[in-house]
């Protein structure tokens, strides 16, 4: 559930974009992966829609199938290069798609990355971060943060994100940040707060489309982390809390927990 949610100073459109790569590396096909009855992918379009005050949902794929899957489903697809190396980078190959589905101009509109393996996300995250695009006056990247537990900050399938005092995001690493000095790092946590990474990204319009003209980023090669070449660009990315993380699903247990987890819904 969603901390706080700001009342939107100024209403912008919201687009918001799924990619589904079916070849994914850790848990190939995925996306597609039967949850309850249906696919994955169904069940994280369905919960985005569900989201107030979206103008359209997307799913941005490589695959052929998916587009014909989505189209049963009764969800727009758009097909995407097979050669993408992230889901930014697949939803900035349809950029100009998926800003015109918004009706506005690019530097108007909040295209909003879900991440294609989150079927438990909850819709009011997609709320919040239109509203807080709105309160902010349209920052060029916004994501959520949630804080973690101790027992999580060394773990490095838990992405960390250092922030400044204003919030804005320092930078992101899958190594606890900060370091804190004279502590064994099992009390690190008792020194100052530690924030995880929920995943999704809300990028202006115009950000987005950009994508192919950022630099090289050293950093995203070393952590795996795309965001990073955004702080490698000087492009700042704004944050917000939420209370908890959504559920990503990489491995196989984590996809029978999801499983579980819907049964008793």
């Amino acid at each position: 559930m969603v901390e706080q949610t700001a009342n939107a100073s100024e209403s912008a459109p919201v687009v918001v974009a799924v990619p589904a790569r079916l070849a994914s590396s850790r848990l190939p096909g995925k996306v597609m992966a039967d949850i309850g009855g249906r696919p994955m992918l169904q069940h994280v379009l369905e919960r985005c829609s569900r989201a107030r005050g979206v103008a359209a949902v997307f799913a941005c794929t490589d695959s052929p199938d998916v587009v014909r899957a989505c189209d049963h489903w009764g969800f727009n697809a758009l097909l995407t290069p097979e050669s993408c190396s992230s889901g930014s980078e697949r939803l900035a190959a349809v950029a100009a798609e998926l800003v015109a589905a918004g009706g506005a101009a690019p530097q108007d509109t909040l295209v909003i990355n879900v991440q294609g393996d989150q079927p438990l996300l909850d819709p009011a995250i997609i709320e919040a971060m239109a509203a807080e695009f709105g309160r902010r006056r349209r920052p060029p990247v916004l994501t959520p943060v949630y804080r973690l537990a101790g027992e999580t900050i060394h773990d490095p399938n838990v992405v960390k994100v250092l922030r400044a005092g204003d919030g804005r995001a320092i930078t992101f690493s899958r190594t606890a940040l900060p370091h804190v000095r004279d502590l064994p790092p099992e009390q690190w946590h008792r020194r100052t707060p530690y924030w995880g990474h929920v995943g999704l990204y809300g990028y202006r319009g115009d950000v987005l489309a950009g994508w192919g003209q950022l630099p090289h980023s050293p950093l995203e090669e070393l952590e795996k982390l795309e965001q990073l070449r955004l702080i490698e660009a000087g492009i700042p990315i704004a944050t917000f809390s939420v209370s908890a993380d959504c559920l990503s699903v990489d491995t196989a247990e984590q996809l029978e927990q999801v499983r579980r987890l819907v049964e008793t819904l």
